[in-house]
């Protein structure tokens, strides 16, 4: 018997009237991360509670993409027309400002498991309503909250089929547990807002149009989606992802993540598939080799790939296109000839350009999942799926990890939230259960803070994401940590042989403190000379020859926005200290340059001509930056 066809309205307002009259007034709403979140419709939501405070509306969710909030007028002149480029014409959640204020309204509460990376700590109301979740778990998590409406983004097509698009991550799991529950006699409403910018997506993606309940098509509504743009990649980056490159096996599987770290990733990955005697000369100048050598050949490899690699990732980023147009993503999956699985997607403006021009049978080898099929191994298929994801690299990012092997990824010592834990202890354990499967774990050996340079290698710290008895591989930019199995001494002095080295000899004292290391042992000479300035110098060569650039795959921003947006990051960095502030009180005293690149950069800040004593300020702040 054919299910019925959803119910069509051409407006978020009524739809939400038929969803109250359905499931009453007390409503539990689940909607994806990123892009996928219907925000016209979970706006129309929010106002209805509002205006109406019989309303009880609990919006579980995580990673809402909302408009940044500048901290300077500076900011505010570079931030604008970025932020116009990113989100286009998509709405602004309308319940952003209110929960950053702490003035929801009593009847609204917003719960996140993941939150946008570091936007959330100072907002008691979003640190408070957090939930620290598995991603595999937010399913069962929230039908336990009573979730009874989903609402989501999808694709829609002639011939009865929908897409969930970018985000079958928990909609496709939590679907048939709510449809059990309305079977058991609690109403339920599945709602599809249809954006004609959404790729139509498939694998478990590709549902019948009946699985909704109701479906809001609106051309007004449609609009491009929240498109991040690639951003240049520091030289700590491509040292860790060369590294990273030389422990994926050919014939293997591989995932990754986005920004800067997975883009040089891909980079690193081509250039070994590509440029194999340019990526090995990286690898002697960088010191990565003869020092890992054993760990590389241990895990890895250094010959192009020619078997090629399949990919199950919790997130398909923009990279694996290019993995797949350098002929490196080619291993097809054994049951359904995908040549990657994926739980969301999120890139910038030419990835979804990219995908929506693919013919259909080409963007069927990229399937879209739940997370319970691409971050858990138990279920359905367990025997195809250890058997497909053979010698798998779950490559990862750490804020942080300890000289015990710990990572710190989601979260502060005082408890507050940076992110969430998303599906990253996920792939960690679903690396130990697998024969072949190794974590690795990717950490910048330093970071800038209050004017200061300080470790990210820790003796220990108040706060662990991964705990360290699931060490596995820890990268830095100074090399390979393998310690998956290893003594705590031997866990400590290969961390330490990654650190860098201005903090090497007061690691090396805690260690030794705690009777983790013996006082006679000392940190080999080949490890002692692990400062930035090497790396550099190391880079430079390669950098002139093309390889290794800042930005190897474009941008959506301008060439001013990005010289911009770091000589901004510079002076707010400089002002945290007396030294810089007075360093910048000097430059605000040079002439001001007057070559035609600084008058484009001035014009790209609003700033030429000036108007104003304010504007001649800002004006010379901006020349200090540069």
């Amino acid at each position: 018997m054919n299910s019925p066809a959803p119910r069509q309205f051409d407006g978020v307002e009524d739809c939400v009237e038929a969803v109250l009259t359905k499931v009453g007034r007390r409503i539990v709403l689940c909607t994806p991360i990123g892009a996928g979140k219907p925000v016209a419709l979970v706006n129309a939501f929010y106002r209805r509670a509002v205006a109406d405070p019989r309303v009880e509306l609990s919006i579980l969710t995580g990673l809402t993409l909302a408009r940044p909030q500048p901290g300077s007028e500076l900011e505010r002149r570079l931030v604008g027309p970025i932020t116009a480029k990113i989100f286009g014409e998509a709405p602004e959640p309308e319940w952003i400002a209110p929960l950053r204020a702490g003035r929801l309204p009593s009847n609204v509460r917003v719960q996140e498991f993941f939150m946008e990376p570091g936007a959330w700590l100072g907002v008691p109301l979003a640190q408070q309503a957090y939930a620290s979740i598995n991603y595999t778990h937010v399913a069962r998590s929230v039908l336990a909250e009573g979730a009874n409406v989903i609402a989501q983004q999808v694709a829609l097509r002639q011939n009865g089929r929908a897409s969930l698009g970018s985000n079958p991550d928990v909609t496709a799991d939590l679907i048939p547990m709510m449809r059990a529950r309305e079977r058991a006699g609690t109403p339920v409403a599945i709602v599809g807002q249809v954006n004609d910018r959404m790729p139509f997506m498939f694998g478990d993606a590709d549902v019948p149009a009946s699985t909704f309940d109701f479906v809001v098509d609106d051309a007004r509504g449609y609009h491009e989606l929240v498109a991040p743009p690639n951003l240049p990649i520091p030289t700590a980056e491509h040292a860790i992802a060369l590294a990273a490159s030389a422990l994926i096996r050919d014939g293997g599987t591989v995932q990754i993540g986005i920004g800067e770290l997975g883009d040089a990733i891909v980079h690193a990955m081509t250039l070994r598939h590509r440029g194999n005697a340019d990526w090995r000369r990286a690898l002697g100048d960088t010191g990565l080799l003869p020092r890992f050598e054993a760990e590389m050949r241990a895990l890895g490899g250094d010959e192009p790939f020619t078997q090629g690699l399949y990919a199950v990732t919790e997130m398909f980023v923009d990279g694996f296109l290019d993995l797949y147009r350098a002929g490196i993503l080619k291993r097809r999956d054994a049951t359904d000839g995908a040549l990657l699985h994926g739980a969301f997607l999120l890139g910038p403006r030419a990835f979804y350009e990219a995908l929506r021009a693919m013919p259909d049978a080409e963007r069927a080898l990229f399937k879209m999942m739940p997370v319970s099929f691409t971050n858990e191994l138990l279920g359905p298929g367990w025997e195809a799926k250890v058997a497909q994801r053979r010698d798998a690299r779950f490559i990862n990012s750490a804020m942080m990890a300890t000289l015990g092997g710990a990572a710190i990824s989601d979260g502060l010592e005082d408890g507050r939230v940076v992110s969430g834990v998303g599906g990253q202890f996920n792939f960690v354990a679903q690396a130990h259960a697998l024969p072949g499967g190794r974590s690795i774990i990717a950490v910048r050996a330093t970071r800038a803070s209050g004017g200061r340079v300080e470790s990210n290698i820790r003796w220990n710290y108040g706060h662990v994401t991964i705990p360290r008895h699931l060490r596995d591989v820890v990268l830095t930019e100074y090399g390979i940590a393998d310690i998956r199995g290893r003594s705590d001494a031997e866990v400590a002095a290969a961390m330490l042989a990654i650190a860098d080295s201005r903090f090497q000899p007061s690691l090396l004292a805690e260690a030794q403190r705690a009777g983790k290391l013996p006082a006679s042992f000392r940190i080999a000479d080949a490890h002692r000379a692990n400062l930035p300035e090497r790396l550099e110098g190391a880079f430079a060569p390669h950098r002139a020859a093309g390889r290794f650039a800042a930005l190897p795959f474009g941008t959506d921003l301008s060439p001013q926005e990005v010289r911009l947006g770091g000589a901004l990051r510079r002076l707010k960095a400089r002002s945290e200290t007396l030294a810089g502030r007075l360093g910048i009180g000097a430059a605000l005293l040079r002439p001001l340059p007057r070559d035609a690149e600084s008058r484009a950069l001035f014009a790209r800040m609003q700033l030429e001509p000036p108007q104003g004593l304010r504007e001649r300020i800002y004006r010379r702040l901006v020349a200090a930056s540069l």
